[in-house]
């Protein structure tokens, strides 16, 4: 096929193909700071669901670096629930959280890994697999919220902001080790 016969394949797929433009809701944001404020509240009830989560994932973990792992970010989840509540009161905004649908629908992923695995190593790699979805996502998150609040001139919260990202790159890190030193190695067993 010539360059020329690939473009014209690509016009055509593009004219053939209507996109719905979405309308907004009521009270929709219109400004970077509502977008931000809003997200804020999102990645909030996601720390929280996933404060509610880790035990349940420590509890079902059989290798000791994975339920160590797990035990400390659990911890460290709680101090990044407070420094959101930190970055609220910067902003002058109440801290409350708007369901996260991602982090619900990871959790829900994470519940399923679990019901089918054994216990044991191919259960911790899975365990590991879901968490690393979960800080994949908060990785993103939260370096889009450092963006905005570096934006909007909120540098305060843009500082504890950067400070949660480092904190969940670090978690992935670790999980990456733990399943690549140990778990992986004797799930394949």
């Amino acid at each position: 096929m010539k360059n020329s016969e690939k473009t014209n394949d690509i016009k055509t797929a593009d004219k053939n193909t209507k996109q719905e433009i979405v309308k907004p809701v009521d009270g929709a944001a219109s400004e970077l700071r509502a977008l931000f404020i809003d997200s804020l509240k999102d990645i909030y009830w996601a720390e929280n669901a996933l404060v509610g989560a880790l035990p349940k994932m420590q509890a079902n973990a059989s290798d000791a670096s994975l339920v160590s792992a797990i035990k400390e970010h659990h911890a460290v989840t709680r101090s990044q629930v407070t420094r959101l509540e930190k970055v609220f009161e910067l902003l002058g905004e109440k801290a409350e959280g708007k369901k996260c649908e991602a982090m619900a629908g990871l959790l829900k992923e994470g519940d399923s890994i679990l019901e089918e695995t054994e216990p044991g190593p191919v259960r911790d790699a899975g365990i590991i697999a879901a968490s690393q979805k979960i800080e994949h996502y908060e990785i993103a998150t939260y370096g889009t919220l450092a963006a905005f609040a570096k934006t909007l001139g909120e540098n305060d919260a843009a500082k504890l902001l950067t400070q949660t990202l480092a904190e969940e790159k670090e978690a992935d890190c670790l999980l990456n080790d733990v399943a690549l030193n140990a778990v992986n190695i004797v799930a394949a067993e």
